[in-house]
């Protein structure tokens, strides 16, 4: 699709209202768990959805607006916590009024066809500002009357097309749940949207599950949280400038990922996608940064716990955080000298790290360090995948949506994202943001990686065989 916008592109909105629940729910408080009250979790995710105009029989002629306000509506009796604020208590412990107050909700209207949009559809949005409106005063964290939507979780906004299509923004804090906690909700509005009468999976709060032991002690190593010699972060590596970052995207298909395989060595290759994927763009990003030689760089990647495998016994239904954040290091030098193969064990060995007592771990460091434990700015990366959550999967009764997901990078975060092109190959999407000077490098890296890639893909050919010894 290409991109060719009206010459005036404008989103007309109104006035933003609360939507509470359909009907009445407990008034109490609920403290989150000792994994969610990080002090790293506490900001704000922007997501948007992008629908066609393809109602299925039982939705046509229905206001999608409407419909979609008064599932939200009756998802939060089940959800009712999100309709609260959070408080903060002794010791900065984050707790959940569950008053009712209700979820932030702005209806608006685009002069714009979505077959306009092109690419933009893609992270990250060039109009996201438009489709996803903060309300001044929303972005805080803790609840207050101008602060209402940072409790309640994520802003919701429907945005009609002129083609009849529409897109929905969701804003919401992390600190309340992970990727997989935010699908069991927008699974149970997309059921209320359907006529359904009770979500299909209940949720289950029971926070105290991943709370800190008594009395705790960190038994694992956790370079995720560790505190750098040098505290002073270059603006760049920051949001405090957007101004002067670069947001860019990069798709990779399946033809990229065989080529990338490529240079691993025969034992490698097996390794996931995602490890691939990481690795490869973890390499790139250093060696565009270009750091100190001895600086030491970080990697680290969000790893759900849910699963038997993990021994953590989490309910069907929990939509908390249930997650680690391992770790691994090297000295930039070593990790930008040394080939693709040495960056993608590095990303296996943290995942390995993660087990039931690493997590456990983890809450207890919570509590030792006062939740005061964060991520550490400078030269570290993380990267989530959001590829298998199926967050692009919810349809409210006009289809799936052409693209859903993570609308952006955060800072030194970025998210691997299922993204299907028009001519139906899957791939993944992953959006990076760095400055223009940094970006230009990074492009160029990349460049040079799989250019290296496809020669050695010439030279696994026996046909080519007499051409690459020469």
């Amino acid at each position: 699709m290409a991109n060719c916008f009206p010459q005036v592109f404008s989103v007309t909105r109104k006035p933003h209202e609360l939507i509470i629940p359909a009907r009445s729910t407990p008034r109490e408080m609920k403290n989150l768990s000792d994994i969610d009250d990080q002090e790293s979790l506490r900001f704000h995710v922007p997501a948007l959805y992008f629908y066609e105009n393809n109602p299925e029989p039982s939705m046509k002629g229905k206001d999608p607006v409407k419909v979609i306000k008064e599932a939200v509506s009756r998802a939060l009796v089940f959800y009712y916590p999100l309709a609260g604020r959070l408080r903060e208590g002794p010791d900065r412990k984050l707790t959940v009024d569950c008053n009712a107050e209700g979820v932030l909700f702005i209806e608006a209207e685009a002069n714009f066809k979505l077959e306009q949009l092109g690419n933009a559809i893609q992270p990250p949005c060039p109009y996201l500002d438009e489709l996803l409106y903060n309300v001044p005063g929303s972005d805080g964290i803790l609840g207050c009357p101008l602060l209402l939507i940072q409790v309640r979780i994520y802003l919701s906004k429907v945005t009609r097309l002129t083609c009849g299509g529409f897109i929905v923004g969701l804003r919401f804090n992390h600190t309340i749940w992970d990727g997989f906690g935010l699908m069991q909700f927008l699974k149970t509005i997309e059921e209320m949207a359907r006529g359904e009468h009770s979500p299909s999976v209940f949720p289950v709060w029971q926070r105290e599950l991943l709370n800190a032991r008594s009395p705790p002690q960190i038994t694992c190593i956790h370079h995720e949280y560790e505190v750098t010699n040098n505290n002073q972060v270059p603006e760049v590596f920051t949001t405090t400038n957007p101004n002067n970052m670069i947001h860019k995207s990069f798709y990779f298909g399946p033809k990229d990922i065989k080529s990338l395989r490529q240079q691993l060595p025969l034992y490698l290759r097996n390794c996931s996608t995602f490890e691939l994927l990481a690795a490869f763009i973890w390499r790139c990003r250093t060696i565009a940064l270009k750091l100190d030689p001895e600086e030491t760089v970080r990697f680290s990647c969000p790893v759900n716990v849910r699963g038997k495998s993990y021994n953590m016994y989490l309910p069907t239904g929990y939509y908390g955080n249930a997650m680690a954040f391992p770790a691994v290091c090297s000295k930039a030098e070593v990790l930008c000298r040394n080939p693709l193969e040495y960056a993608v064990k590095l990303v296996k060995k943290a995942k390995a790290k993660v087990n039931e007592e690493y997590i456990r771990s983890v809450a207890d460091l919570m509590v030792i360090k006062g939740r005061l434990a964060k991520f550490p700015t400078k030269a570290n990366f993380i990267i989530s995948d959001l590829t298998k959550v199926g967050l692009r999967e919810v349809d409210l009764g006009w289809g799936k949506p052409v693209h859903g997901g993570v609308a952006s990078a955060i800072s030194f975060i970025s998210f691997f994202l299922r993204y299907i092109k028009e001519d139906g190959e899957s791939g993944t999407l992953i959006p990076i943001l760095l400055p223009p000077s940094n970006m230009e490098r990074f492009e160029e890296e990349m460049k040079r990686m799989n250019q290296e890639s496809t020669m050695k893909d010439l030279c696994n050919n026996k046909k080519t065989q007499i051409f690459c010894k020469l």
